[in-house]
């Protein structure tokens, strides 16, 4: 009797892995591994300094979205933080 191929295994990448891939990748892990040492993977936004934020819809015209977004892209950063830091001056707040 003949076994049936087997599907390859594929990594996100596009990667094709042989059967010694595989081999290696399971002996690389069949030592003792300590759980307490593995960090969790967090999802999602990472938290600003004060902790979980609000949503605040604003409306914004064309020319002050557009120096808004230029801004951003200038800085290499997001709208979000361009707005944030004009709001923190203005206010004056840390």
């Amino acid at each position: 009797m003949t076994t049936p191929p087997t599907k390859p295994y594929v990594t996100p990448t596009g990667r094709v892995l042989s059967d010694a891939d595989i081999e290696a990748l399971a002996d690389e892990v069949a030592g003792d591994i300590d759980v307490a040492t593995l960090k969790p993977r967090r999802r999602g936004r990472p938290p600003l300094v004060d902790g979980p934020a609000d949503v605040v819809p604003v409306r914004l015209d064309a020319n002050l979205r557009a120096a808004v977004e230029t801004r951003a892209t200038n800085d290499h950063t997001t709208t979000s933080d361009v707005i944030r830091e004009a709001l923190r001056r203005y206010l004056d707040v840390a």
